[in-house]
């Protein structure tokens, strides 16, 4: 089973090898593919009624005797492939985080991490990919994020999200099999509701640093004068927020 995300907000266009061979004339496939027989032998392949590539044959083991594949070399291979499962967690009050993204400073970071990095930032349109982990009755706080729309999948637990807005906050229970978008620059907040944690994998639309801004950080950012004066509250009280953890 595999979760999928796409770099597309428009529909999705997607070209099969099947497809692009039954939409070629016989003749061209014949002389491009050179098979013994000819255009003959390209005429006994049949379109099939089904997409081939979500449908499998009902005799593919008669059809398939060897689907074995030979490792490519480690330096390629973490080019496109990261172990999101068995890397490092970066836990936060209420849960953690496991990343697959690219990072400014690679420092600290292994050789398998900075190639996988590295070459994220070179492509264009790609996806930082994340697990987020709420234990439970656990809360992600609010924030937003400049620089990336947000996807979420939910694959466990259940709990409520909900989008901040400048009239009020829009709030929606997910469970099992929920997909989750937040615009970029979209204030929004994650809670656990279930005694079971809250487990999401989720796809920033970015391959650059992801820039994020949490509601702890900005509002203890902000000089206490000036928050005295938004909020009609003496300057010392907001003394009782703690500075945020780093």
């Amino acid at each position: 089973l595999f979760l999928l995300f796409f770099t597309t907000h428009e529909e999705l266009q997607t070209l099969d090898v099947d497809d692009a061979f039954f939409s070629t004339p016989e003749d061209i496939a014949a002389r491009a593919l050179k098979p013994q027989g000819g255009v003959n032998f390209i005429r006994t392949f049949k379109k099939q009624a089904e997409d081939q590539a979500v449908n499998l044959p009902p005799n593919l083991d008669e059809l398939v005797q060897n689907a074995t594949y030979v490792q490519s070399p480690d330096n390629l291979v973490w080019q496109y492939f990261y172990n999101l499962k068995g890397s490092r967690e970066y836990p936060f009050p209420g849960g953690v985080f496991q990343w697959a993204r690219y990072r400014i400073n690679g420092t600290g970071l292994n050789e398998t991490e900075k190639i996988f990095s590295e070459s994220l930032n070179k492509h264009e349109n790609t996806l930082t990919l994340a697990t987020l982990r709420i234990t439970s009755n656990g809360l992600g706080q609010p924030h937003f994020h400049f620089n990336a729309n947000e996807m979420g999948y939910v694959i466990s637990g259940c709990g409520q999200a909900g989008v901040i807005l400048s009239g009020g906050t829009a709030n929606f229970n997910i469970g099992i099999g929920d997909v989750i978008f937040f615009p970029v620059g979209t204030q929004h907040f994650l809670k656990s509701l279930c005694d079971e944690d809250l487990l999401l994998v989720l796809a920033y639309s970015t391959g650059n640093q992801l820039e994020t801004l949490r509601m702890n950080d900005y509002f203890r950012g902000t000089a206490d004068h000036i928050l005295a004066q938004l909020f009609f509250k003496n300057q010392a009280e907001f003394q009782k927020f703690p500075k945020s953890a780093k």
